[in-house]
């Protein structure tokens, strides 16, 4: 009879230790499950967040991507109507392009030569000193005035690399007084000088100074009779587009 008794508290025992640890292990798979669906939560919110943000930023670069669209066109438009108001603008820029209307802008007009700050044209055609002041100014520059050494030397060395023993009108001419002057209004005597013969104003009627390029570039102007022909040089300032 006692050994029936023993027995069955230990069936008793192990049964209330089962139902124990079943109790634990439902206890640990709730907090799992817990765990679980409060990461899954997290997760849930980070995304949409994530999403939000997303949708914001995409929102805020499209308008951005509006903003500058609209910014080109607007400068596209003024950047055209320039060469509509101001013509000029066509010799420093031209069309390089005709299918894209590309421009390729430089420092001075085609076929106009570029040296220290401006732009010089040799012309090829021979005209008197008075319509050759004209031309060039129809360029929107005048006949030469040089300034300096190194410019008569620049000019010396590419006349004489064009002129096949031409000579080229500067724009200095004699007045009535007798001084010398340039088409700036500037008195020679207030420049330099390299002259090769310069006579007193005669018979022949008013004076103008060309240059006769030879052998040495201090000595290459001469005075001429204004109402001959001959080629000239003009010049003008250069572009800043660049």
């Amino acid at each position: 009879m006692g050994s029936m008794y023993t027995e069955h508290q230990k069936d008793t025992q192990k049964a209330d230790s089962g139902i124990t640890s079943y109790r634990l292990a439902a206890r640990y798979l709730a907090v799992l499950c817990l765990l679980l669906a409060a990461g899954s939560l997290f997760q849930t919110i980070h995304m949409v967040q994530m999403n939000n943000t997303f949708q914001t930023w995409s929102v805020s670069q499209k308008e951005q991507v509006r903003e500058l669209e609209r910014k080109f066109k607007a400068l596209n438009l003024t950047y055209s109507s320039l060469f509509v108001k101001f013509p000029e603008l066509d010799k420093y820029c031209p069309v390089t392009n005709k299918t894209s209307q590309e421009r390729t802008c430089r420092l001075c007009p085609e076929g106009w030569e570029f040296f220290g700050g401006k732009c010089y044209l040799y012309s090829t055609d021979r005209q008197d000193w008075k319509s050759s002041r004209c031309n060039c100014m129809s360029l929107g520059g005048h006949l030469v005035v040089i300034k300096s050494e190194e410019e008569q030397v620049y000019l010396w060395k590419k006349a004489k690399a064009l002129s096949q023993g031409d000579s080229y009108w500067l724009g200095l001419h004699d007045t009535d007084s007798g001084a010398w002057q340039w088409v700036d209004n500037t008195s020679l005597a207030n420049s330099v000088q390299f002259w090769g013969y310069m006579q007193e104003r005669g018979d022949s009627g008013e004076l103008c100074a060309i240059l006769s390029p030879g052998d040495n570039y201090k000595m290459d102007w001469y005075t001429f009779p204004c109402k001959n022909t001959l080629k000239r040089i003009c010049e003008r300032r250069s572009g800043t587009l660049l």
